[in-house]
């Protein structure tokens, strides 16, 4: 997978385009190379991120998922609604969809955008999330699929990388390293920075120049530095804890490196003698062998050991001992010991409890006391309204807002100009967000404190029970409510003061006793808990001193490491807070190490997270992994044991990364599951569930909790309010899957029950029984080790998936012996629910009398109970068993009985939603028996329910029916287009594109039936959409027909200059496809526009000739090439062009030959006769209108044959009488049409035909010849002799 630069061992950060990090000498590079070095050139502003679906097993490309989800983003090019918000949650803002090439155009606005992106593209979230978009439930219900698949996703590192240094320095503030060392220039002294290599630098962009303005972390002093000589921190995580948690590191800039990246534990040897410079210090020699006390870390300078010649423990400076010497541990382990690991641990057994509930609830089912209605898992298991309005999401905290303070009044105290810059310069980035509190007076507690509350002349006898309490040497268990967090030492050691005040007067009076009998634990562990008591007031500058006096009691002791480990980090955290860096810089390093590299410590000061942030920020200054690793650690651990949950994340997801893809820490990943779910980050909360193993120290809990998770969040990402109806999401189907796997190896019968249960019920909504007849057989041999309810229960479950699965006959097999076993109880109910299915099942089969006979037998049991929403159950079954007989009466009779005891009940989803199924049924009834007005009155009232509860399906289900019933029952347009409209509306909601382009299409073609300007318009409008939607599908056969339609639309609208334009694009696509059938059939179709219409009727010649005819012939289509002949022949005519009429009309009279289909010849040869007659070419047309004649049968079999032998007749004595002026041959004809009239019944045409006779036979030429001359003429085709 692309990755970005979150993980060690990625690409950095270079300093420019095609640059690497300059060895020369700073000074001698021009001040243009020091400016353009640094800010990325020609910078595109837009990121590709490509992806594909692979085949875990095959390691290749899954290629029909792949073009699914090609298609799938296809047409979420024009709808990118859902991709954008997709995005917003990877925080990332979409440019582009670019579907055949996989891909997708995204951008960032700020620095921290791309940081969150960088992280989820390299914890695998994005591909998972990625998952969510592209594939359907189809897939989610595939358990095998689901395993072997992933989608692998890619981007340009170095692309990305060159964008976050354009972000970095457009904000104009970051941190970078010093690349080499650097002295002031002697013309410069005072105003240049100087620094060590790899040292850490807060920095401003000063525009224009060459130098920018600058402050050390280390040193703190402030200056000019050369742009040249600095490489930003490559790290956005860096960037962001920088200026988030701004302060020293605290590094000595003649630091040594470890030598080792790897935590060590174990003995070690000293490679260099040591003396110490302090008494908390070890003195060994070179060669000694040193016990790590804890581990030793790399990035910190000290750690604790113990001399084994000596046996002495102090502060072991890491650089002086062999870092090959020691064990090392795993490079990444955060953990040094489970009860670490299970301290992140966020769910408790409240949580527990509450997702196993949840789940129980969901797997819940009422098969055994309520009776199922036949048909009717169609519209009860399908989703709910998914046009909701989603919750409101989780408001998140400013990084720093739990850090805020109240300010005391009065002025600011520094100890140092030099800091106090310092300081305002490390502060400029999180000014808004990171305030410390102000520093009180710094006088000695000594003179604040009254120590005459308890006289002088008291005895120390007084004394001695808690000074023998103290003065333990070495670490008790007695004492472990004395160093936590939480001051438990209030309530259990020193619970007889009521008053704190009174309590902190004891104590320092047992200060004073133990002081002057020099006990030395008891004066330590005094001073440790007076500190802490004026830290509770936040009188900083009192407890500083009481720290500082207690470790400069004990000398370097360790034998209580647990109150050694607590006063440095108490001190340590308020020097941080007081800003003491001149004091106490070495006291930071050791209070780091002690905080770091001691297992299992417990929290033990208020500002513990500031010294967590120094040894962070070491880690960073030293580029040690290890060390950052344990510090996230620390940070998590400390801000979830302060319930600042919405700062835990960025330090989880660093973590997370160093801990390895994928994730190897499960306590790290439950935390951002539940904290993306706090956060009401839906894709990424079931992403990092579908990230997280399988494997858990929690047992089943877990895994529970994260099926409980999931369900709640998918609900969330389909748009879906809390399920009403308990439907499940199929992408929770794998992490079920997992909670199911735990629970069989824990033997958690019941709630592995629950699960399958669940799992059943995702199947049958998306009518997929045989997966659910699985799960439900486990569920069932589970039940059957549990209680005799649950095996009932089950097995009436699995029964219902069989009938549900048309599998009748199994169905039987599992209801006759429980009938047989239930004749022995009293249970009414269950014995109706079993007659009740058992008539299911007998139906299914189609013994309609058994059915009856179990149908009725329900009844009576339901009756006898009372049950009022059974006995309606019962007898719609009984209505719809008749209405497959189609016996009327009795059908109409049990279903209104049914519909009247729905009335009675109380309105809920489940009983309102079978009355929609039951009005169906009995519109269908009526309907058929012609009771219009009844029918519609039962399909509308079942339209309301659906619309009361937002039920979608069934809405979809009774406007099919509206909307064939205004269509072809009662036809009425207006009406029929209505249902139509809503029709597309649930299409819309319920996502299915194919139906809404299908929608589309037939809307527009009800809107041009109407033939309007108006309705014209809204058909065009509706075929534009459905070509669009059709496109973004794929569907080349569809989308040609919209264009074809579109341009049909227009013409009809005379809108000329775009009739052309669509009726082309239509073609050319059908073409570009190689579809030669859809091209030919386009052509003819365009050409059709203009032939049925009444404007430009000559434009369908080219798209007839010169389109349809070539690609006719060379598909040898024969009779596509004579039907488009014959329209050109009728439009030639039709516009006067005989001649070309008559080539086109003589092609397609040879060719209806070569058919030797008889009909075609006399249509073809009947327009041949008509273009001669247009013509004057009279022996011609009359040898023509003869052949089709002769094509006629030699019987009479309708009015219509006898219509068309008068008027060809008719036109025969016509041509012969005034072309060929053949007097008496057309007397013949004459008489041949007015038998045809005669035969027809015609008396209208009869008097027309006998008044043509009467003035042929008075006309001169009757006269000039004595008889007809038919003989003389050529008959070439009549004759049967010359063809065309």
């Amino acid at each position: 997978m692309g990755g970005c630069f979150c993980i060690p061992g990625e690409l950095r950060l270079s300093l420019g385009p095609g640059k690497e990090t300059p060895s020369k000498d700073p000074a001698t590079s021009s001040p243009e190379e020091k400016e353009k070095c640094f800010l990325p050139q020609n910078m595109i502003p837009d990121l590709t991120l490509s992806f594909s679906v692979k085949s875990r097993s095959r390691r290749c490309v899954n290629g029909p998922l792949q073009e699914a989800a090609r298609r799938r983003l296809w047409a979420l090019e024009n709808q990118d609604e859902e991709v954008c918000a997709l995005f917003k949650d990877l925080s990332a803002r979409l440019v582009d969809i670019q579907s055949q090439e996989a891909q997708f155009l995204i951008t960032f606005k700020t620095m921290e955008e791309i940081w969150r992106f960088s992280t989820y593209l390299n914890l695998g979230f994005v591909s998972a999330c990625l998952e969510h978009l592209l594939f359907d439930h189809k897939y989610w219900l595939n358990c095998r699929l689901v395993e072997d698949t992933e989608i692998q996703v890619s981007v340009d590192d170095k692309h990305l990388e060159t964008m976050f240094l354009g972000l970095l320095t457009h904000e104009g503030h970051f941190f970078c390293r010093a690349t080499c060392s650097m002295a002031q220039p002697a013309e410069k002294e005072g105003e240049c920075l100087t620094l060590c290599e790899n040292e850490l630098i807060s920095v401003k962009i000063a525009e224009g120049g060459s130098e920018w303005e600058g402050v050390s972390l280390v040193t703190g002093q402030r200056g000019l530095v050369q742009v040249s000589a600095l490489e930003p921190l490559p790290l956005p995580f860096h960037q962001w804890f920088l200026k988030n948690y701004p302060g020293s590191c605290g590094l000595s800039r003649k630091r040594d490196g470890t030598g080792s990246y790897q935590i060590g534990r174990g003995k070690c040897k000293a490679w260099k003698e040591y003396e110490r410079a302090e008494k908390d210090e070890l003195n060994f020699h070179q060669g000694e062998s040193i016990e790590i006390i804890g581990f030793v870390i790399p990035g910190l300078p000290w750690f604790i050991g113990k001399s084994v010649c000596s046996g002495e423990v102090g502060f072991v400076p890491t650089r002086n001992v062999d870092p090959d010497s020691y064990s090392p541990m795993s490079k990444n382990s955060a953990f040094f010991s489970d009860e670490e690991r299970c301290s992140l641990w966020v769910l408790g057994s409240d949580r527990k409890a509450e997702s196993a509930s949840f789940l129980h609830t969901l797997a819940h089912t009422d098969i055994t006391s309520v009776y199922r209605l036949s048909g009717f898992e169609s519209i009860q298991n399908l989703p709910n309204d998914l046009s909701e309005s989603q919750p409101e999401g989780f408001r998140e905290a400013r990084p720093g807002g739990a850090w805020e303070e109240p300010q005391a009044g009065g002025s600011r105290h520094s100890s140092s100009s030099e800091d106090s810059h310092l300081e305002e310069e490390l502060l400029s980035a999180a000014s808004d967000s990171y305030h410390l509190p102000e520093p009180d007076d710094l006088d000695d507690p000594e003179l604040l404190m009254d120590l005459n509350t308890y006289q002088e002349e008291e005895e120390a006898e007084n004394f001695a029970p808690i000074l023998a309490f103290l003065d333990h040497e070495g670490y008790a268990e007695h004492f472990k409510s004395l160093y936590d967090f939480s001051f438990s030492f209030l309530t259990s050691s020193f619970y007889n003061f009521s008053e704190e005040d009174e309590l902190v007067a004891y104590l320092e009076a047992s200060r004073k006793w133990a002081k002057r009998s020099h006990m030395t634990w008891a004066h330590a562990r005094l001073c440790f808990l007076l500190g802490r008591l004026s830290v509770r007031k936040v009188k900083l500058s009192q407890a500083r001193v009481y720290f500082e006096e207690a470790i400069r009691i004990l000398s370097g002791a360790f034998a209580d490491l647990c109150l050694v480990a607590a006063l440095y980090i108490n001190l340590a955290a308020i020097y941080l807070r007081q800003r003491l860096r001149h004091k106490g810089s070495a006291l930071l390093e050791k209070a780091g190490a002690l905080l770091a590299c001691l297992p299992d410590r417990e929290l033990s000061a208020k500002y513990e997270l500031d010294v967590v942030a120094y040894v962070l920020r070491q880690g960073i200054a030293a580029g040690s992994c290890p060390l950052e690793a344990r510090a996230c650690f620390l940070a998590i651990r400390l801000l979830l044991s302060l319930g600042r949950y919405e700062e835990v994340l960025p330090f989880a997801e660093r973590l997370q990364l160093l801990s390895g893809h994928p994730p190897a820490v499960d306590a790290v990943a439950t935390i951002l599951s539940f904290l993306y779910d706090k956060k009401y980050l839906p894709h990424l909360a079931v992403a990092s569930v579908r990230q997280h193993g399988p494997q858990s120290a929690q047992g089943t809990s877990l895994p529970i909790w994260q099926a409980h998770l999931v369900l709640q969040n998918a609900t969330k990402l389909l748009g879906v309010p809390s399920p009403s109806w308990n439907e499940v999401s199929t992408m929770a189907c794998p992490a079920l899957r997992q909670a199911l796997a735990a629970c069989e190896e824990q033997a958690d019968l019941r709630m592995q029950r629950a699960l399958c249960l669940i799992l059943s019920k995702v199947y049958l909504q998306h009518r997929s029984p045989d997966g659910a007849i699985h799960y439900l057989s486990q569920a069932l041999m589970l039940a059957r080790l549990l209680s005799e309810q649950e095996a009932l229960e089950s097995s009436l479950c699995l029964a219902w998936a069989y009938l549900l699965a048309s599998q009748a006959k199994k169905a039987l097999e599992i209801l006759n012996p429980l009938l047989h076993s239930l004749r022995e109880t009293e249970s009414v109910t269950q014995k109706g629910v079993v007659h009740n299915l058992l008539g299911l099942a007998f139906q299914g089969e189609g013994r309609g009398h058994r059915a009856a006979k179990n149908y009725l037998r329900a009844l009576n049991s339901a009756r006898e109970t009372g049950d009022v929403r059974n006995q309606a159950v019962t007898l719609a079954n009984l209505g719809h068993l008749t209405l497959t007989s189609w016996a009327q009466q009795p059908t109409r009779d049990y279903l209104l009985q049914a519909v009247r005891l729905y009335c009675e009940l109380q309105a809920s989803v489940e009983t309102d939603m079978e009355l929609v199924q039951v009005l169906l049924w009995l519109a269908q009834v009526l309907v058929s028996g012609r009771q219009l007005a009844g029918g519609r009155l039962c399909y509308e009232v079942a339209l309301l329910y659906g619309l009361r509860h937002r039920h979608l399906k069934s809405q979809l289900q009774v406007t099919k029916s509206l909307c064939h019933f205004y269509s072809s029952v009662s036809p009425n347009p207006e009406a029929c287009i209505t249902y139509h409209e809503h029709w597309l509306t649930l299409a819309q909601q319920l996502r299915d594109r194919e139906m809404e382009g299908r929608l589309l299409e037939s809307l527009g073609q009800l809107y041009r039936n109407l033939n309007t300007a108006r309705s014209l318009r809204k058909s065009l409008t509706c075929i534009k959409e459905s070509l669009r939607i059709f496109i973004d599908l794929g569907e080349r056969d569809k989308a040609t027909e919209a264009w074809l339609a579109a341009g049909r639309l227009h013409y009809l609208l005379q809108e000329d200059e775009l009739v052309e334009l669509y009726l082309q694009a239509a073609i050319q696509k059908a073409l570009k496809s190689e579809e030669p059938s859809l091209a030919l059939k386009l052509y003819e179709e365009a050409g059709d526009v203009f032939f049925n219409g009444t404007r430009h009727r000559h434009r369908a010649v080219e798209y007839y000739r010169a389109g349809a005819v070539p690609l006719a012939r060379r598909m040898k289509a024969v009779r596509t090439e004579l039907r488009v002949f014959n329209k050109l022949t009728e439009l030639q005519i039709s516009i006067e062009g005989y001649d070309k009429a008559l080539e086109f009309a003589t092609l397609a009279a040879r060719l209806s030959t070569v058919t030797g289909d008889q009909r075609q010849q006399l249509v073809a040869f009947h327009r041949l006769a008509s273009v001669y007659y247009y013509l004057n070419m009279g022996e011609m047309a009359e040898d023509c209108y003869l052949k089709t004649l002769s094509l006629c049968p030699a019987w009479l079999q309708s009015p219509k044959e006898a219509l068309y032998y008068a008027k060809v007749y008719y036109r025969l004595g016509q041509l012969t009488f005034h072309q060929l002026k053949d007097a008496h041959d057309a007397t013949e004809y004459f008489w041949l049409a007015l038998a045809a009239a005669v035969l027809l019944g015609d008396e209208e045409l009869q008097d027309t035909i006998r008044n043509r006779l009467d003035n042929i036979c008075q006309s001169p030429l009757w006269h000039s010849s004595p008889s007809g001359r038919s003989s003389e003429r050529s008959r070439w085709l009549s004759g049967g002799g010359l063809a065309l």
